[in-house]
């Protein structure tokens, strides 16, 4: 939800077509006055989910006990159903690098993420879903595919799954593999919800994961299979730049259930 549209948003939520409500919760944690109570009168009537950005839980530096504390208070003190993150991270010694920088996919990665994910489970009292994120790039020192590695972690950890179709259709692209493949591999009982958005082609052929559009048919696609290979599932429309008025957004969400409604 934009924050953008909370005033609206607040006053028509009952009537919008609009099944649950995303926020990040580091965005909310210091909010009070009238935004706030706009907040709580959209929770009255919509379930909340929180998307971090800043958890880095696969990143060098100690996981910040501080800010889990306050992120628990939040969680607890607005309800909220999923608290989902980024498999990813985005932190080093200097501080929060404001950007979601990939990991190496081999054994001593997936054991340090591993531990870390068990780790904040424990203490928030709840699974933690995680996103599979758009990556540009290779580490030379991986020795298994992003395929393997993602679903090594969510064995071990039993954590739960934020697929992105956007991001599996980037990566699938960018790196040469088939995203129908990557979907057949995954456990079904392991996907909490689905994140969709657009991208941007890049002059030299790669695909960005920009969020600055409608969802591509490609992308539509995927999220068409994805319904009919593992069933309805909460399903987002991310949008954070160039971001259009309410109505053309609302108008995307209906265009993509028109895309998918035969789909479970």
């Amino acid at each position: 939800m934009r924050r953008e549209f909370l005033s609206e948003f607040a006053q028509r939520c009952t009537s919008l077509p609009v099944d649950f409500v995303e926020i990040a919760p580091e965005n909310w944690l210091d909010f009070s006055g009238p935004a706030a109570r706009d907040l709580q009168q959209v929770l009255k009537h919509k379930p909340l989910f929180c998307h971090g950005l800043s958890l880095s839980i696969a990143g060098p530096e100690p996981i910040n006990r501080e800010f889990l504390l306050r992120l628990r208070d939040f969680l607890r003190a607005h309800g909220a159903v999923v608290y989902s993150e980024h498999l990813a991270y985005c932190q080093d010694a200097q501080g929060y690098l404001h950007d979601l920088l990939p990991i190496p996919f081999h054994e001593q990665s997936l054991r340090w993420t591993v531990e870390r994910i068990q780790r904040v489970q424990d203490f928030l009292g709840q699974p933690l879903v995680l996103e599979n994120t758009a990556f540009y790039g290779d580490f030379p020192e991986s020795d298994r595919s992003e395929l393997e590695f993602l679903l090594a972690v969510l064995q071990e950890s039993g954590c739960e799954l934020l697929l992105d179709l956007n991001n599996l259709f980037v990566n699938s692209q960018n790196h040469h593999y088939s995203a129908s493949d990557f979907l057949a591999a995954l456990p079904a009982e392991r996907i909490r919800y689905y994140h969709v958005a657009g991208f941007y082609i890049h002059p030299a052929g790669w695909l960005i994961d920009t969020h600055d559009s409608g969802v591509s048919p490609e992308v539509t696609a995927l999220l068409r299979e994805a319904w009919q290979r593992f069933g309805a599932r909460p399903t987002l429309l991310e949008w954070d730049n160039d971001i259009p008025p309410l109505e053309t957004l609302l108008d995307e969400l209906q265009r993509l259930r028109h895309g998918i409604a035969d789909a479970a």
